[in-house]
């Protein structure tokens, strides 16, 4: 799995890409909205580096030798906690978290998958470090 810099754009970015994976496919709607919010202006990240970091975290889920997509996208706990502890800043936290429950929506349903992946992103943010998810 790449790494970005602590409290980056890019960083916060991924978070928001594995909120669009979570159910296993990015629709339509999704991608409409990650436009129509003013993503990438909210993340100060050009549009163009958005779509990179979605693409190279697609390219990552592939990349472990898992064949079902959905699998894929259900990462092991220590794994999605470190991605999550790349954000520390309390604001990147607050604007990443809104951005993906905005997400999860955005096809007017919020699958299990998805509903998971924000109670997990929202126990992690507000527990300490060290406890497991």
């Amino acid at each position: 799995m790449r790494t970005y810099p602590s409290d980056s754009p890019e960083a916060a970015a991924r978070i928001v890409a594995l909120a669009m994976f979570a159910d296993g496919h990015v629709s339509r709607s999704e991608m409409a909205s990650l436009e129509a919010m003013q993503t990438s202006a909210r993340l100060t990240l050009p549009i163009e580096n958005l779509h990179a970091v979605l693409r190279g975290l697609a390219e990552d889920l592939m990349s472990g030798g898992c064949s079902d997509w959905a699998a894929s996208c259900q990462m092991e706990a220590h794994t999605l906690n470190a991605l999550l502890e790349e954000v520390t800043d309390p604001q990147l936290r607050a604007s990443t978290l809104a951005l993906c429950s905005q997400l999860s929506q955005a096809d007017a349903h919020c699958s299990p998958a998805e509903r998971l992946f924000l109670m997990r992103l929202t126990n992690r943010w507000s527990a300490p470090a060290d406890r497991p998810l």
